[in-house]
Parts: C-alpha cells; sequence; structure tokens
C-alpha cells in the first residue's frame, strides 16, 4: 500500500484536541467530526471523503440543527472568515439584499439559515435555489439541507487536505 499524501498524513497524525478544531473548521457538528475522527487513519482522500458522507448520513436531527447554526447566511459571510468569504465569492453586491431578504422569509418557513453548497455558483443560481426551495415541506428540505451540507463538508475537507499539504512540518 503507498503511503498516503502528506496532508492527508498530517490530518492522520493530528492529535486529538488539534484534529477537533480542524474538523470544527469543516463542520460544526461534533457527532460528525467525532465519527471522522474515529475513521483514521486514512490512505486516500477519496476514503475520507467517504467517511464524511457516511458520517453526514448518520446525523440526527439534532445534530444536523448544530452542523446548519454553524453556517451565515448566504449573502452575508462571516466576518474575518476567508472560508464563508471565499465560498460566498460568487454573490454580487446587488444580489446580496435579495438573498438577505429571501434568507429571513426562508428562517421564519424552516427555523434555520438557507444552506447550499455555494462554491462555484453564482448569486443568480442561488437566488433562484433560495426561491425554488422556500415552500419545501420540513421533510424534503431536511434531505436538502443535508445533501448540501454532505457537497460543502466533501470541498472543505479537500481544502483543509491541500492546506495541511502545503504547511511547512518544521
Amino acid at each position: 500500500m503507498s503511503s498516503a499524501p502528506p496532508g492527508l498524513t498530517r490530518f492522520n497524525d493530528a492529535a486529538p484536541p488539534a484534529l477537533a478544531g480542524l474538523l470544527r473548521e469543516v463542520c460544526a457538528s461534533t457527532a460528525w467530526g467525532a465519527a471522522v475522527a474515529a475513521g483514521r487513519p486514512y490512505a486516500r482522500l477519496d476514503d475520507l471523503l467517504t467517511a464524511s458522507d457516511a458520517a453526514m448520513t448518520a446525523l440526527t436531527a439534532a445534530d444536523l440543527g448544530e452542523a446548519v447554526a454553524g453556517h451565515p447566511p448566504i449573502g452575508r459571510p462571516t466576518p474575518g472568515d476567508p472560508t464563508s468569504a471565499r465560498e460566498q465569492s460568487g454573490v454580487r453586491d446587488g444580489e446580496r439584499a435579495e438573498l438577505l431578504r429571501l434568507n429571513l422569509d426562508y428562517q421564519d418557513a424552516h427555523g434555520h439559515v438557507f444552506l447550499i453548497c455555494a462554491t462555484g455558483r453564482t448569486g443568480a443560481e442561488m437566488l433562484a435555489a433560495l426561491t425554488a426551495r422556500i415552500g419545501n415541506d420540513a421533510a424534503t428540505e431536511g434531505e436538502i439541507v443535508r445533501a448540501e451540507l454532505g457537497k460543502i463538508n466533501r470541498v472543505r475537507l479537500t481544502g483543509l487536505v491541500d492546506r495541511l499539504t502545503q504547511e511547512d512540518p518544521s
């Protein structure tokens, strides 16, 4: 078996408190983080992503709520957070106000922020998705949120492993 790439080796070798912090940057669900951490060591990035998917599928409604609570509203990235700013970079200034307004309507309807994997999407695409999803029933929206969160976690885990690959080991 070949050795894991450097970033994945650093992920596998991280001390539990450091790993918990890294995983919390990816997803706010402690259950998801614990499940992903328990699967170490990972030989390939695909193995880590598969474990993330399995952990996402196993989340309870409360775990999913905890995960969603860690996300800023679309159109308003968390100040000082380069991850949310990068993920929402497709939103133009003129779209922000409409996204925020509709997000408030969505929150009233569903009890949490609108969640979508924003990476690679334009503001117009996110507005269209928000408009289409706002009237969904709770069960339908819950499964869409779970799927979108799974996509976000995959993007963020890939970015984390890339970042760990680039870090100087000394």
